[in-house]
């Protein structure tokens, strides 16, 4: 198990990456007006002008794409080493893009480098791992949920290609998208894990429209980058294909165990900012009787968030090293307990965090309003809470059996007399001292 100490050139490289994102990363959410829909648009020239100097830094300290192998330009780091990088990206919306694993690149990119034909890594993988262009994740439906057994997107063969037709809902950047990735129905009549297969779309394909400008919370109206989208007649070759026809649970389940949990270690980021928000706040609001810090409720809420940070930050650790060590499937209870508890302490901590600034943490002069609008929808990626819940509860009870007999294992009368005798004597003995 991680022994909850780094080795010294590694915690150099954290001790690099904290002091640059507070100084130079985490005061680009003010200028863009706070909104995640900027980070996933092509950068302007002005902002070029401020981010490609940014990025360029972080490849000089060897840090960008960490998540990928170095034959691809990153480092290979496990998921521990990722978790320490990823809570300090988390406290800024621009970090992910800074250090070029912003969502659903991060994703896309590495189901590419696993599945990917060498043709489809040159055409697609390499531009995108040099930030030259985005793409989009096209899994959703409007029906369908969480539950992919509902799809009803499907590809059909027309001689040796491909006819997708269907709609998609929730096509994370597709305005901005050089190409999708789309998870569509092949196979109707197989097995639910073997029906359905993905494709590589460019995003000047005909027949593609984005039906409306689907924004979320805290995007302003009209300017959402999570659109529904309708394939017309959308014609693609043999070569679209990603990975093997009827694999695309499989290829969807090695992106999403990953990214579920980066998701949660930069939660860790998130809830961070708010929890020192929090506490300087305390020590520096004067009230009638001297600080916030002297109230016994505040003190308690304080105390209320350090102690489900801290829980929580453990929890991911603890995830991405038996992720490191047995794999995602081994790894699977451990992620959905991760994904489950982000939303809860994320919306506690931030609710204290903003309510202690008073009309103040509402207010867009900080960056508690922004946090907070990102809480809803943690309980939503990558599946929603009750999902989670589900498969958590499965693989728990899956270690037990039902009682042998007629009572509990643990009803006394039902105990054997040998047991029941030796209670009774550590009772007796009891009572005399």
């Amino acid at each position: 198990m991680w022994d909850f100490s780094t080795d010294p050139e590694f915690q150099a490289k954290l001790d690099w990456m904290d002091t640059f994102v507070r100084d130079e990363v985490e005061p680009l959410d003010h200028f863009t007006n706070q909104g995640e829909h900027v980070v996933y648009a092509p950068l302007s020239p002005e902002l070029a002008i401020i981010v490609r100097p940014l990025q360029d830094r972080v490849r000089e300290q060897g840090l960008w794409a960490c998540h990928l192998g170095p034959e691809l330009g990153g480092q290979g780091y496990g998921q521990v080493k990722l978790a320490l990088i990823n809570e300090i990206l988390g406290r800024t919306a621009w970090g992910p893009i800074i250090f070029g694993c912003q969502a659903p690149d991060t994703g896309n990119a590495e189901i590419l480098a696993m599945f990917g034909t060498e043709d489809q890594k040159q055409r697609y993988l390499q531009p995108l791992l040099n930030g030259e262009i985005f793409s989009a994740f096209s899994m959703t439906e409007p029906h369908g949920g969480a539950d992919p057994r509902l799809f009803r997107t499907q590809a059909v063969r027309d001689g040796d290609d491909w006819i997708i037709n269907g709609e998609k809902y929730f096509t994370s950047n597709a305005r901005n998208a050089s190409f999708f990735i789309v998870m569509v129905v092949t196979d109707p009549d197989a097995g639910h894990r073997e029906r359905m297969s993905m494709f590589l779309v460019p995003s000047e394909t005909p027949g593609i429209e984005r039906v409306r400008e689907t924004g979320t919370i805290g995007d302003p109206l009209g300017v959402g980058n999570h659109p529904h989208v309708r394939y017309t007649d959308v014609r693609v070759g043999p070569d679209a294909l990603l990975g093997e026809r009827g694999k695309a649970f499989h290829i969807a389940q090695a992106r999403l165990a990953g990214g579920r949990l980066h998701h949660a270690m930069r939660t860790i980021g998130l809830t961070k900012r708010a929890f020192d928000m929090q506490c300087e706040r305390a020590l520096s609001r004067k009230t009638f009787s001297g600080t916030l810090a002297d109230n016994p409720v505040v003190k308690a809420g304080i105390a209320d968030s350090y102690i489900q940070l801290e829980q929580f930050r453990l929890l991911v650790l603890h995830a991405a090293w038996q992720m490191d060590t047995y794999g995602p499937v081994a790894a699977m209870a451990h992620v959905s307990a991760c994904k489950v508890a982000m939303a809860r302490v994320a919306h506690d901590v931030v609710e204290r965090a903003m309510h202690l600034h008073g009309a103040l943490g509402a207010s867009n002069e900080t960056p508690l309003a922004r946090l907070w609008q990102a809480v809803p929808t943690l309980g939503l990626m990558d599946g929603p809470t009750e999902v989670h819940q589900d498969v958590i509860a499965r693989r728990v009870l899956a270690n037990y059996s039902p009682a042998p007999g007629n009572w509990p294992t643990q009803f006394l009368p039902d105990l054997t007399a040998d047991a029941r005798q030796r209670y009774e004597a550590e009772l007796e003995s009891a009572l005399q001292v």
